[in-house]
Order: structure tokens, then sequence, then C-alpha cells
């Protein structure tokens, strides 16, 4: 899976003992409290960063489900070394995939899938090609899509069936959305939650209302997790997922998203939209599995921050 902000120190002289043989299970456990335990020394962040990059093996398997259910007797390795990246095309990144989904990170810029202007070069045709090569019967099902210019985590389906259960099942299939947003001012409110229904114009617009006739429900959480005296970072958490939904409510509190001109932001600090599809949870529809993936923070957002600071 995808790599974090933070490289690897390279140890000096021979790993410890407890590396390179593994550590056996005594009782059963699940992976994320075992690994606590274990490697006191990591903390909460370091041992998901670890099960992301697929640095964890259980039974020389890679593991990077944090709720994973440890059996005795088998034995749990970390290792030092990122897994090689799965598969990395323009504009995307294959950073899961079994016979069932496919999870990518994908650049902003790019389609999730075709428009009548542009047909080809889009997340959805090069999935296609990419599954193809291996049967060219096989076939790629859309789940849910990002805003072209916002970048991050997207999945797709494997078949019609897979598809169904996932979007049947959305709410109870998804334990976490979480966005990074970048918006304009500096957000007063350490945390909140937005909760209006959402309309579309005829003119492809969308926008709030608290008429509980019109539109759909949608119901945005966020946390500040950083500001200057110019932007502000969120931590933005989906409770519906509706067209629009993070942009059209940040302009709702008075803060769009930088680079949205479309919704209110008069700024476009680092050339593109300020928002990012971070972390994705879900419970595997076929193998019943909860996998956790989480990307890095783009170096864009990280940068608008301390440039701000350096210069004042």
């Amino acid at each position: 899976m995808k790599g974090t902000d933070k490289k690897s120190t390279p140890m000096k002289g021979k790993e410890s003992p407890q590396r390179e043989q593994g550590v056996r299970v005594t009782e059963e456990a699940e992976l994320l409290t075992f690994l606590l335990a274990k490697f006191p020394q990591k903390n909460r962040h370091n041992i998901k960063s670890l099960l992301r990059d697929k640095q964890v093996l259980v039974d020389k398997k890679s593991v990077t489900q944090f709720n994973y259910l440890l059996k005795p007797e088998q034995i749990v390795e970390v290792k030092s070394g990122k897994a090689p990246q799965e598969q990395r095309y323009r504009d995307l990144n294959i950073i899961f995939e079994d016979e069932y989904l496919l999870v990518i990170e994908k650049n902003e810029g790019l389609l999730s899938i075709a428009t009548e202007k542009q047909k080809d070069q889009n997340a959805y045709s090069i999935l296609s090609g990419h599954i193809k090569k291996q049967d060219p019967s096989n076939r790629i099902f859309v789940v849910h899509r990002l805003d072209r210019e916002t970048s991050g985590l997207m999945m797709f389906a494997k078949s019609e069936k897979v598809q169904k259960l996932l979007q049947e099942s959305w709410n109870a299939t998804i334990r976490e959305r979480t966005y990074l947003a970048i918006t304009e001012g500096v957000v007063k409110q350490e945390s909140g939650t937005i909760e209006t229904n959402l309309v579309e114009s005829k003119a492809l617009i969308v926008y709030a209302t608290r008429n509980p006739e019109l539109g759909q429900h949608a119901v945005t959480h966020f946390e500040l997790m950083q500001s200057n005296a110019y932007f502000s970072m969120l931590k933005v958490n989906l409770e519906t997922g509706r067209k629009h939904q993070i942009r059209v409510h940040m302009k709702e509190i008075g803060h769009p998203i930088t680079g949205d001109e479309k919704y209110g932001a008069k700024y476009d600090p680092m050339n593109r939209l300020g928002l990012h599809a971070w972390v994705l949870s879900f419970v595997h529809p076929i193998t019943g599995e909860e996998h956790y993936f989480e990307t890095k923070i783009p170096r864009k957002f990280s940068d608008l921050f301390y440039v701000a600071k350096k210069g004042k």
C-alpha cells in the first residue's frame, strides 16, 4: 500500500532476534492490540503505518487489517522495509487487489469515469485495461466516485455481484471515509457537524437547504488539524456520501475549499482543489475481513502551512 511521509531509518547492524524470528501468538487477540503490546516502542500511528505499508506478516503472509484476529501458534513478523508497490500507472496507483476488489489512489486531475467530452484516460479505463491483461473477458464496476480534481482513495468491484453487495450495504460496509480538506480562512471551531439537504440545480450546481422536503440528507463531521493566518486543514468524515457534499458544506460554514471557484473559493494556492480522500476502511463484502487504507498527506497540503509559517 501507499507509503508514508516518513522514511524508514536503516537499522545499524542486525535486527533484533524478535524481528528476525517473529513473535509467537499465545492467545487470541486482535492484531493491532497484539502489536502495541509486543512492540511498546511504537505507538498506534506507527503500527497503522506498518500495516498500511504491508510490513506486518502473519505466518509469512502480509496482513493489513488492524482488527485481524490472531490465533494461538501463529507467528507475527514486522519487516523493516516496505512491500513493493503492486502496480503503478500514470495518474493512479493500485494499492490493493484481490479477485473481488481493486483499491486505488488516484491523482488530482484524473476523471473517475468517462464523460461525453473525454472517453479515455480515466480511472475506469485504466483499470479496465489492467484487468483485461489477465483475462480479456474481465470487467470492472464503479462502486463510488471522486471528483476529477479530488485526489485519493477509490474502490472498484470486479463483478456486478460485488458492486451490488457494496452499494446495497454501503453504510454497514464502510467503516471510515476520511478526507483532508484545505479551506480558506481560519476555522475557529475545533470540531463540528454540518447537516443539511443537498439539491442539484439544472446548471449542475449543488446547494444546501434545510428544507426536509427537498434534496438528499447530508451529514459531514470535521475536526481542525492545523491552521495559519490564511488557511485551515480539516479532517473530514462523511456520514453520507452525496455529490459535492464536502465542497458545499465547507462553503456553508464560510470556509470554501481552496481552488474551488465553483463553490466560492477566491484563492488557489496549490493550483489544485484542496481535497484528498485520505482514509478508507471497509468490511470486505465476500471475505468479511476489515481493511484499512491510509495514504500520505499530499506534499502540497503540508507545504502550504510550512511556507505560510516560514513567511511570517
